[in-house]
């Protein structure tokens, strides 16, 4: 079983990219968990066609934890796969970071990590400066982290700052980043400028999702492009991420870079003045 935590800034698309490469993954046989780690408790809706299913804090809350059962947290989405929402606290209550701690500790409580998981993908929100957030990494359950960023400065900006969380918990267990994700903005050079940078994070860009009306017109129908329609090009974009996601093997610590050499990188590219 592999698990893969998916991190980005808050509206980069992490979470269109991580459902539809979970969608992708199960069309080619794969068979995945998706636990969602957004207290929006949106990380699965396009994967159960706009359904929004009890959270584990919901339900722990109003029922108590000696009455929560994998069948009232846990729904099957498109392609098979498992589909769990973690929640967040009561607004102006406590740590949303707290209900992924409590979430994942509940899954496995109740058997949810069964031994016929390929994988076990974490939507995580945003940036990694909360501890509950950073659980995942921190604890061991994330295993490769990919990281969604588009050329723009504040999206690169957060992924510094994930790189910097994965480098601390690196050396007490086996998270390493497996790559960049690039959610194109259609930022002026903006392949080539996420391609450097991620170089100087010592990894790679793994993919380069380009822009496209296929992810809008799928979403209002409240779907993953590949089940809205396997035909669009955009289908075969994800398609090939998944592969790739697969397929790849080479996960490093980062070496995060600072603010001053993140500015100079986009001025080298000519994205600032």
């Amino acid at each position: 079983m592999r698990q893969v935590a998916f991190y980005g800034k808050g509206g980069i698309g992490k979470s269109t990219t991580q459902q539809n490469t979970a969608a992708s993954l199960a069309r080619i046989g794969k068979r995945i968990m998706v636990v969602g780690c957004d207290p929006k408790a949106d990380c699965t809706r396009l994967l159960l066609n706009g359904r929004r299913q009890p959270t584990v804090l919901d339900t722990l809350r109003e029922e108590g934890p000696e009455n929560v059962s994998l069948t009232k947290v846990l729904a099957d989405g498109y392609g098979g796969v498992k589909c769990v929402e973690s929640g967040g606290p009561e607004p102006g209550v406590g740590c949303g970071g707290r209900g992924v701690i409590t979430s994942i500790q509940t899954l496995e409580n109740l058997g949810a990590y069964t031994d016929d998981l390929d994988y076990v993908f974490y939507d995580v929100l945003g940036d990694v400066v909360c501890g509950g957030f950073a659980m995942p990494i921190r604890e061991g359950y994330a295993e490769e982290i990919y990281i969604v960023v588009s050329g723009e400065y504040m999206a690169m900006y957060a992924a510094n700052n994930i790189s910097k969380g994965i480098k601390k918990f690196a050396a007490r267990g086996h998270a390493r980043l497996a790559g960049i994700v690039c959610n194109s903005r259609q930022v002026e050079n903006e392949k080539e400028l996420v391609d450097e940078f991620a170089r100087r994070l010592n990894t790679k860009m793994i993919y380069f999702i380009p822009r496209s009306k296929d992810v809008q017109k799928a979403e209002i129908n409240k779907k993953t492009v590949i089940d809205y329609d396997p035909n669009m090009p955009q289908a075969q974009e994800y398609l090939n991420l998944a592969k790739i996601i697969e397929e790849n093997k080479d996960f490093r610590v980062p070496t995060p870079i600072t603010i001053d050499e993140l500015e100079d990188l986009m001025k080298e590219f000519g994205i600032v003045d």
